[in-house]
């Protein structure tokens, strides 16, 4: 399984642990709340849920069309299918959630990974974010050596690009050197512990992410189109 599939997987099964959704609901919630999912198709979503279902992660519903879905996302029977996450689904992906190697800092992978840090540990969502520090901690002084070694070389425009790549990168470990330190002190970032998560899960109500500003659930009407 390629790295870009890997990630569509867990953005997969963590969405439709909140709720079961149709493929059109899916595709638009990952374009939507997931933006490293933006330029994918339907040719790239169904061939990854058909491979969910055919591995026991998910089974198929039938079911109506999802509100506000325009015509042409409705022809044929894939508009009237429903994906649930099964038992098995749950636990593999609680098994992705446990991850924290390498993959998990790359710069495709985190973003997602960290739409969903309300569902993971804590010691996790530690290892993540000092990884990924580190990786780019590691970038950074590669990206400044270069520099160095090619000033002379550069006209000002090129020189101006790599000093903005060069910000950006401390942009975001200054925020990750934030996190971290939030983490470390156990400041309250509205998202609910494994416990809490476990207690939720015997009422029926999971937790899914990714959720809004001010930890509620979003708005099933952001399914709708615009």
């Amino acid at each position: 399984m390629s790295r870009r599939s890997g990630v569509l997987e867990f953005a997969i099964l963590g969405l439709l642990r909140e709720s079961p959704m149709h493929g059109y609901e899916l595709r638009k919630r990952l374009n939507t709340s997931l933006g490293v999912f933006r330029a994918f198709s339907y040719g790239t979503l169904y061939p990854c849920l058909k491979a969910l279902v055919a591995n026991g992660w998910l089974m198929e519903e039938p079911g109506g069309p999802p509100e506000g879905a325009p015509a042409t996302a409705l022809t044929g029977r894939r508009a009237k299918i429903v994906y649930r996450l099964t038992a098995a689904g749950k636990e593999h992906f609680e098994e992705l959630l446990s991850r924290s190697g390498p993959d998990a800092w790359e710069d495709e992978h985190f973003g997602v990974r960290f739409a969903f840090f309300g569902q993971t540990s804590r010691d996790v969502r530690m290892r993540v974010l000092e990884g990924r520090r580190s990786r780019l901690e590691e970038r950074l002084e590669r990206m400044r050596t270069s520099l160095a070694r090619s000033r002379e070389r550069l006209d000002d425009y090129t020189l101006e690009l790599q000093r903005h790549g060069m910000e950006s990168v401390e942009r975001e470990v200054r925020w990750l050197n934030g996190l971290i330190e939030s983490e470390r002190t156990g400041h309250d970032r509205h998202t609910p512990g494994t416990a809490e998560r476990d207690k939720q899960d015997q009422s029926g109500d999971t937790d899914g992410l990714p959720r809004h500003r001010g930890g509620s659930r979003p708005d099933p009407s952001d399914d709708t189109t615009t």
